[in-house]
């Protein structure tokens, strides 16, 4: 039957072969018999309550969807989440802080050991062995666009995208590296994970944009899987009468993308040792931190996160920690208000489990290579939602006021706890120099695009003063905002010394 698929996948645009002239064939009776032996074993047969109706091109169509899908394997994955074991259910976990051996902040430690990260992370990176895998799967629907996320602009004087802002970052880092290392050409790869949705767009954005000034072989745009929708009562939900309803299997669907999307087998032959890992949304990201790859690579772990510090108790963020003696991550509505307001024990000024969690992370490339040995052992956790889909008992579309169904999603910190504690660190960074998420509608207030803007004009103007600019305004828009190409972390400023900036205003090249 594969041969028919393979072929079929490609007459649907599904493969990488592009579009066929020639129009797709319902499948021969023998595959399909076989196909329909399988759901039906799997008691989800019903997916084929339409087909008989369906003209050549929906049968071919939903019957290319369902040869992807593996019923037995969706049940077993729906079960497992929608029923967890007792002792996942009902002990309570030991939470502790992480060791000081597993952890470090830039806000205490010695200048000496910056220095030293700094400086490894930057031959690193010199020696082209880091990558960047960047999570861009989300759509802006909260900010009301259909566009990848990574398309928005947040409103900068210079009208730059968050994609922009972030392939700028690598173009200046790679820069950085080579004058400072006397390098002919440092290149770092950037992986960008998109979903069903959003690649197609994101291909679009960047070959429009020219890569923004990256070289199009360095950039390679690959998409996360996607798993069946379910029903409360465990039932594959059709979208319509020739369309299973899926959805993106979450970002840690990343690992099993990485292998399948080849980007693993890239970075073998490319030689890379060392990945940045981390979300669209974050407009401070500092991509491929030479510092963040130096701290881990000195500490010789598999996974390194970087965290900033909880704002208060109540802030809604998952925190990292040790959890029955493992790596972790605990989501803020696992955990109870007096473990929440524990004070440290040395600093009673600060939070006892402090780590917020901002899926910015480091990856040894051997641990990513290792993906096919640990990758079935993720869980699958369940998302309540509205799914649109098709009452086969009246034919007629539905779109729920309630949640209806379930999403299955991976976690991409779920691997974490495969991790003995020695393999896994923590740096905690400085929140206003690196996290700014986007996450709700412009007004909301908090994590919104004018948030976003805010806090990039801010580091900005920071950077010149330190430089020794000086920063008026006639208004109340005080900020400035810096170029990645001029600045990867505010260095390369000193041309401002004693310069005066009316703000707002943008710094795009020296002198300027």
């Amino acid at each position: 039957m594969s041969g028919y698929v393979n072929n079929l996948l490609g007459k649907l645009n599904l493969s990488s072969g592009g579009q066929s002239k020639e129009p797709p064939k319902e499948p021969p009776k023998e595959d399909l018999d076989e196909l329909k032996e399988k759901y039906t074993k799997a008691e989800q047969d019903h997916v084929f309550h339409y087909y008989d109706k369906l003209d050549a091109a929906g049968k071919a169509s939903l019957f290319g969807q369902l040869s992807n899908i593996d019923p037995a394997h969706v049940n077993e994955i729906t079960e497992k989440a929608l029923k967890p074991s007792k002792a996942e259910n009902e002990e309570s976990p030991s939470l502790e802080p992480l060791p000081d051996s597993a952890s470090a902040s830039v806000l205490d430690s010695s200048k000496d050991d910056l220095q030293s990260w700094a400086h490894q992370g930057e031959e690193l990176v010199a020696e082209n062995k880091v990558a960047v895998v960047l999570m861009a799967g989300g759509q802006g629907t909260r900010l009301g666009s259909s566009a990848p996320k990574g398309c928005y602009n947040i409103g900068l004087p210079s009208g730059k995208s968050l994609f922009q802002l972030q392939a700028e970052r690598i173009v200046k880092l790679q820069q950085l590296a080579e004058h400072k290392h006397s390098k002919d050409k440092v290149v770092i790869p950037w992986y960008v994970m998109t979903s069903g949705p959003t690649r197609e767009p994101t291909q679009q954005f960047f070959a429009e944009h020219k890569y923004f000034g990256l070289e199009e072989e360095n950039v390679m745009i690959f998409e996360q899987g996607t798993l069946p929708c379910m029903s409360n009562e465990g039932k594959i939900l059709m979208e319509d009468k020739s369309k299973v309803a899926v959805a993106p299997d979450g970002n840690g669907g990343l690992y099993q993308a990485m292998v399948l999307g080849s980007v693993i087998s890239d970075m073998k032959k490319r030689g890379i040792e060392h990945v940045h890992a981390y979300c669209v949304d974050n407009c401070l990201v500092k991509m491929a931190d030479p510092l963040f790859m130096g701290f881990a690579a000195a500490k010789k772990v598999d996974i390194a996160t970087k965290v900033v510090r909880k704002r208060d108790a109540k802030e809604s963020v998952g925190l990292i920690v040790q959890k029955n003696g493992k790596p972790d991550v605990v989501e803020y509505s696992e955990i109870d208000s007096a473990t929440a307001e524990a004070k440290d024990a040395k600093d009673s000024k600060i939070l006892k489990f402090r780590a917020a969690n901002i899926v910015n992370h480091y990856y040894s490339f051997s641990f990513l290579e290792s993906i096919p040995q640990w990758a079935h052992k993720l869980p699958h956790h369940v998302a309540r939602k509205k799914i649109p889909y098709i009452d086969m008992e009246n034919d007629k579309q539905v779109k729920p006021e309630k949640p209806n169904g379930v999403k299955l999603e991976q976690f991409v910190f779920d691997c974490f706890p495969f991790l003995a504690m020695d393999k896994f660190a923590c740096l905690e960074v400085k929140r206003e120099d690196e996290f700014s998420p986007l996450k709700n509608a412009s007004g909301t207030g908090e994590d919104d695009p004018e948030t976003s803007r805010t806090h990039i004009l801010q580091q900005g103007r920071r950077w010149i003063e330190a430089a020794g600019a000086v920063v008026t305004s006639e208004t109340d828009q005080t900020g400035v905002e810096v170029s990645p190409l001029i600045s990867y972390g505010g260095e390369s400023l000193d041309f401002l010394s004693e310069k005066q900036i009316r703000a707002p205003a943008v710094i795009e090249k020296e002198g300027k």
